[in-house]
């Protein structure tokens, strides 16, 4: 029987086998994972009362990442990627079980237990490394290579899901019983997903095996290639700005969830939902979008509006403007980031996938943390609110330099 020409787009994507199941695992994985950040912030901001101490929980989890994920890009490239991932998720249940154990044993009560979470922090950043970079590599793999943009816009909506849905059930947790259990329950959200990725089976395979060159020397021909791109390097530079510029403006909420609308843990749960609902709506928009034709001006248009929403942010004292700022923020935050790795998935040659995807996932992932300590240590000095203006400013700047290359990425990046 001939397939439906109505059938949505998204609808066939997330009824490929494989997609399908890896889809299911991941959405579950991911609720606990955004209720594990909310718990790590609070409990961060509960031990020391600093922004900054917040911001620097978050650059040790995402410092390795600026570090690793070249390598783990080579890794990618090299190895099973399905097996890579399954290992990494075993490290973060792991983790976040001795987290929560540590939390209902009282161990992680005063100050200087942050030097705990800061520990624990940077040893799921290792891990994250090695599976962010399999993870993006991945995707592209399960399914057919003209549903590879819908494949990512829905990745990126299933994220935006979780963000809205994790923070909230994490909100509810530590409310109602505690830090410890709200760790346990992302620990236990962990084995889902890894069941899921044991039934998953690639539709093609895109590794490239080891060609004698080394691993240094093969990161550094992902990064040549890269920056040399006249597409791909002036995206990830985009990416950066609003990564530092935006995006770090949520790891540092519980300061103003806590001291400037005085909305608490609760508070804290709403904000970090509202963006990911902005996320999520703006991610099923580019999943029902489907194409990749247009997505340049998007992205550029995004970076701007984000330095519109953090400044609405900042300047505010009554919380429902702040939650619409967010929101906005969130929209923005994955117009950027989702069709910056669509374009990248487009226009990237097949053999350094996995190497320059990993750099996307560095900054992705990486940016957010250095803009968070930067800001959160700024704050100390000039308050919170002057302090995430500049965050602002620079997306304005990097917009500037970006408007007039606008043709020239559009050919680099939408044309194959």
């Amino acid at each position: 029987m001939a397939e439906s020409p109505l059938k949505p787009q998204a609808f066939k994507v997330v009824l490929q086998k494989n997609y399908g199941t890896y889809t299911a695992g991941s959405t579950i994985s991911l609720f606990g994972m955004w209720a594990h950040k909310l718990a790590a912030a609070w409990l961060a901001w509960d031990l020391t009362g600093s922004s900054f101490w917040v911001g620097f929980v978050a650059f040790a989890e995402l410092i390795p990442t600026l570090i690793l994920m070249p390598f783990a890009g080579v890794l990618a490239e090299r190895y099973d990627r399905l097996r890579l991932t399954i290992f990494s998720q075993i490290c973060g249940m792991a983790q976040s079980f001795a987290l929560g154990w540590m939390a209902l044993t009282g161990k992680l009560t005063e100050y200087s237990d942050v030097y705990w979470l800061v520990g624990w922090s940077a040893f799921l950043g290792i891990v994250w490394s090695i599976n962010t970079a399999a993870r993006l590599s991945v995707v592209p793999n399960l399914v057919r290579r003209d549903d590879v943009p819908s494949a990512v816009a829905l990745n990126s909506a299933i994220f935006n899901l979780a963000r809205v849905v994790g923070p909230a059930m994490g909100g509810w947790i530590i409310a109602i019983w505690g830090i410890g259990e709200a760790f346990l329950f992302n620990s236990a959200t962990y084995i889902f997903f890894i069941i899921s990725l044991v039934f998953v089976r690639p539709v093609r395979d895109d590794r490239r095996p080891a060609s004698g060159v080394g691993v240094f020397v093969q990161a550094a021909d992902g990064i040549r290639y890269a920056t040399r791109h006249p597409g791909i390097g002036p995206m990830l530079i985009l990416l950066t700005a609003m990564a530092i510029g935006g995006k770090s403006l949520l790891e540092l909420m519980p300061e103003f969830a806590d001291q400037v609308f005085n909305v608490g843990k609760l508070g804290l749960g709403y904000l970090t939902a509202m963006a990911g609902a902005g996320g999520l709506a703006a991610a099923i928009w580019l999943t029902a979008r489907g194409r990749v034709e247009g997505l340049t001006v998007i992205t550029t248009s995004a970076l701007l509006i984000s330095a519109t929403a953090v400044f609405a942010f900042v300047i505010t004292d009554w919380f429902p403007l702040a939650l619409g700022a967010v929101f906005l923020l969130g929209v923005t935050g994955i117009c950027g980031g989702t069709t910056t790795q669509t374009l990248m998935q487009h226009a990237v040659d097949e053999s350094v996938r996995g190497r320059v995807l990993s750099l996307y996932g560095m900054i992705h992932r990486g940016a957010p943390a250095l803009g968070a300590i930067l800001m959160g240590g700024l704050a100390e000095l000039v308050g919170i609110r002057v302090a995430v203006a500049t965050g602002g400013l620079l997306c304005v700047a990097v917009w500037l330099w970006m408007v007039p290359k606008t043709s020239l990425l559009r050919d680099a990046l939408e044309k194959r």
